[in-house]
């Protein structure tokens, strides 16, 4: 685990910038057109000053509104904005977090929430995320869907920039969205680890049960 030391503000620049652009229809993705964060190839950093959990009041996958704040309150939790039809980065997330979720006792499987939430809400209806998210990561994972200027503004208060998606010429639904999962404390509702695209499942794994304890991993 890395220490970040510069401003807080310049951090929050550094994660809007890191974009995925995730390909839907035929399959293609594109690279980051953006990754301005220092040690991109670490894993998770531990952030000096955390973000606050998002102001989100969203749809759940029964249809149900969803107070994000609320309804994960005092809980430890993860929260990861993407689509469904994301051909990789989304799907390998969901997986890999699901993946370490399972290597924890069982105890712990039912503090930790695991929330994502749509950039794509036009097409990812509860309906759509509750056929998804099961099988792409854990049926326990909620899903979110709502207004896009909605869930673009929550994702900015965490320094998560996310794109309307895009439709190409070809057909190809593109979404530009920033790929990392932010940790919250269940003792200060605080997020303060991020995670990279990059992270593996063995390193949530290892990272989780502190999480869960609300200590630094």
């Amino acid at each position: 685990m890395r220490k970040k030391t510069v401003l807080a503000a310049t951090f929050v620049v550094a994660a809007g910038l890191t974009l995925s652009a995730c390909g839907g229809g035929d399959g293609s993705a594109k690279s980051p057109v953006a990754d301005v964060s220092a040690e991109a190839n670490r894993p998770a950093t531990l952030l000096d000053q955390p973000y606050t959990k998002p102001n989100l009041v969203l749809t759940d996958t029964h249809g149900k509104k969803y107070d994000l704040r609320e309804q994960t309150k005092g809980k430890p939790t993860l929260i990861y904005f993407g689509y469904t039809h994301c051909p990789d980065v989304c799907p390998l997330t969901m997986s890999n977090i699901a993946i370490a979720r399972k290597k924890l006792p069982k105890a712990d499987q039912e503090k930790l929430q695991v929330v994502f939430v749509t950039t794509d809400p036009e097409r990812d209806t509860a309906a759509e995320l509750a056929k998804w998210l099961p099988s792409a990561g854990d049926p326990s994972f909620t899903g979110l869907t709502g207004d896009f200027p909605t869930i673009q503004a929550g994702a900015r208060q965490i320094g998560i920039g996310i794109d309307p998606p895009k439709k190409e010429k070809d057909g190809t639904v593109v979404s530009m969205h920033g790929a990392q999962v932010i940790a919250f404390s269940p003792k200060t509702d605080a997020g303060y680890v991020l995670y990279s695209q990059d992270t593996t499942a063995d390193e949530y794994a290892k990272d989780l049960p502190k999480i869960i304890r609300g200590e630094n991993p």
